[in-house]
């Protein structure tokens, strides 16, 4: 399996402090992502590395929980979690454009993801991780648009 990473960016009318807050506060998640609906903390935990939450995913087909770790939560610059503690890298960077901000949100499947799918989907693990790579690529731009609406009403 190749490109098991993608990324994509949007321009924004906002700061990339305010932007960061929003992508960072993972409670809100589901107000943007299309297939992760909501999202909460462990007791105690925030925006800060190596804290964990969970994230509730629904498609038509099927609902799920990942467990996710903080891996960069860097305020105005970058915030990154590690679904499965080492499985898919999601991560979000915001750099000043004039008076806007560039956020670029990013996805790779790791080697330890990999392996999992293998030993969880057997000989259908191609198709698995083919399916869930597309439903980044799908998501990303999604996700962007629905950030950039929110961030710019408020």
């Amino acid at each position: 399996m190749s490109n098991l990473r993608y990324s994509e960016s949007i321009l924004v009318a906002r700061s990339p402090e305010d932007l960061y807050d929003m992508v960072s506060d993972v409670t809100r998640m589901g107000e943007w992502s299309p297939v992760c609906k909501a999202c909460w903390w462990d007791e105690g935990d925030g925006p800060r590395p190596g804290a964990w939450f969970t994230g509730r995913n629904e498609l038509p087909e099927r609902t799920w929980e990942t467990r996710s770790r903080i891996v960069v939560a860097d305020r105005g610059r970058e915030f990154a979690f590690l679904v499965g503690g080492s499985w898919v890298r999601w991560g979000y960077t915001f750099a000043p454009v004039d008076a806007r901000t560039q956020v670029t949100e990013s996805w790779e499947f790791l080697p330890d993801g990999i392996a999992r799918f293998h030993e969880r989907f057997g000989p259908d693990a191609e198709a698995q991780i083919a399916n869930r790579t597309e439903a980044a690529r799908r998501g990303i731009p999604d996700t962007l648009a629905a950030l950039k609406q929110a961030a710019e009403a408020g």
